[in-house]
């Protein structure tokens, strides 16, 4: 890292160095697979290995590579691989580099039943309901599947307004891997003032589930040091689409230690451990502050982990912790 003000403490060792917006999934088997955006924003890569641990070191394998114009040519972001209907998909984002904030949101599909060595092919841009006329038609990223109760649910962010616009969390149902089966609706808006710093910024949201909640981090404000990870939540037995089942936590729930040496984390995922029960959230920060140019283009957003804790309410705690799992 060419920077004058990095200092290596105990708490910002990198679990996988420059890879931002990670996301790890486990499988029936045991398995872990690991996914994340490249500094270069033009691939889409995947690692397997046995054990959390072993994802650091574990080979990684570029599963798909950007096209040379027009759509999906650039801005490469944020993918998650995830197993539906007894296929494998992967989530990403995409723009056009020639209009390169045309970002919008696709699917991959997997041909075969190993994800690592089968091909896998593009099924296109994600699709709205029918009755839907708003979603996917601006700046639209960051997408994860939430599965509750026999039922499949799609949240993202999408801008909205004019000049310089808003990033709002969304959810609705879906119909398929592909489509949606309802019109969106909004989750959370940027209503604070560390949803503010820069850009009003709602994105990234995961998913993690304890003790009959669903509780749903989501980052905040402009990439940089600003960034952070605020949390929403609901029972699991509420009406997921009714905005009213949902509580937004007035403070942030993770953000920049400058005494740990971690900076901006955010985007994160949450996978259990090997023994089954021990939450894990997988998330990236910078080692540093200073930033050269733009933040967004940055490499050295790398890949942290720690153990989610709980309150004595069942809450999760985050915790910066001076270990790797």
């Amino acid at each position: 890292m060419d920077v004058t003000n990095y200092r290596e403490t105990a708490y910002n060792k990198p679990f996988i160095e420059q890879r931002a917006d990670p996301y790890v999934y486990r499988d029936g088997e045991g398995n872990y697979y690991f996914t994340a955006s490249v500094p270069a924003y033009d691939r889409i890569v995947l690692r397997r290995a046995d054990s959390i641990k072993g994802l650091k070191d574990a080979p990684e394998k570029t599963l798909w590579v950007k096209h040379e114009s027009g759509e999906q040519s650039l801005h490469i972001w944020a993918p998650e691989i995830h197993f539906l209907d007894g296929e494998w998909y992967i989530y990403y984002a995409a723009g056009d580099k020639d209009d390169e904030w045309e970002i919008r949101p696709y699917v991959l599909r997997c041909t075969g039943a190993d994800p690592m060595a089968d091909a896998w092919e593009e099924l296109g841009m994600m699709q709205a309901a029918e009755e839907d006329p708003f979603s996917f038609h601006a700046f639209s990223l960051d997408a994860t599947v939430l599965e509750n109760q026999g039922e499949r649910y799609y949240i993202w962010a999408e801008k909205t307004g004019v000049g310089k616009q808003i990033s709002n969390l969304y959810i609705a149902k879906m119909e398929s891997p592909t489509r949606l089966s309802t019109a969106q609706v909004l989750l959370t808006t940027p209503d604070y003032d560390w949803e503010r710093v820069d850009f009003w910024v709602n994105e990234g949201p995961a998913i993690l589930k304890h003790d009959g909640m669903i509780y749903l981090t989501f980052s905040a404000s402009a990439t940089g040091a600003c960034y952070c990870m605020g949390l929403m939540y609901a029972r699991e037995d509420a009406d997921l689409l009714d905005p009213r089942s949902w509580t937004k936590l007035r403070h942030p729930v993770l953000k920049t230690d400058e005494e740990a040496g971690v900076y901006g984390p955010g985007h994160n995922s949450f996978v259990k451990a090997e023994d089954g029960v021990t939450d894990l959230c997988v998330y990236h920060a910078r080692p540093y502050d200073e930033i050269i140019g733009n933040p967004l283009y940055d490499p050295n957003r790398h890949a942290m982990i720690m153990k989610v804790e709980y309150d004595k309410e069942g809450f999760p705690v985050f915790r910066y912790q001076t270990h790797n799992i």
